[in-house]
């Protein structure tokens, strides 16, 4: 089995709600979940509403290919709303195929490492927090691209419990 690391995040509705189902609605185990963060938009129009941000590790089955993955977390999306347009408008919920095990994809429809990956706070720390040393497949250890980031505003909000804590 391989590991798949998914970025979450959501910055319209209720967003931890929209992490949550969006999470368990992928229908994979979920071996890991970072706590939560919040951040500011980055990349994108500044005055949007903040986002809340996590990092899952799930286990993929054998004879899962990264692009069925990938199919399935934008049918996720589609069913929390998510609604797509030019840019980087805001959203219900983002479903990020951040790494599929060791494996690397250059092109359409995917790109393995997800290419934001070494250059956004909210994606590194959360990652980091659930996988300490990972690398990307090149070598490169993330703990080493992340103090770049650390000018971007993201700050740590919820422990790791959110994904299984009841709401009320």
């Amino acid at each position: 089995m391989a590991e798949a690391a998914v970025g979450l995040g959501a910055n319209l509705g209720d967003r931890l709600r929209n992490l949550r189902t969006g999470l368990f609605g992928i229908g994979l185990p979920v071996l890991a979940a970072s706590s939560l963060y919040e951040s500011a938009p980055v990349e994108t129009d500044p005055s949007q509403p903040r986002y809340l941000n996590a990092v899952a590790i799930l286990d993929a089955p054998p004879g899962l290919a990264p692009e069925d993955l990938l199919e399935r977390l934008l049918r996720v999306e589609t069913a929390h709303g998510r609604v797509r347009g030019p840019g980087k408008a805001a959203r219900t919920l983002d479903l990020d195929l951040l790494l599929f095990g060791d494996l690397e994809r250059h092109g359409e429809p995917l790109e393995l490492p997800h290419p934001g990956i070494a250059r956004r706070r909210f994606v590194l720390q959360p990652l980091l927090e659930v996988r300490e040393g990972l690398r990307l497949p090149d070598g490169t250890f993330l703990r080493d691209r992340l103090a770049a980031c650390l000018d971007q505003d993201v700050r740590r909000v919820e422990g790791r419990c959110w994904a299984w804590r009841i709401s009320t």
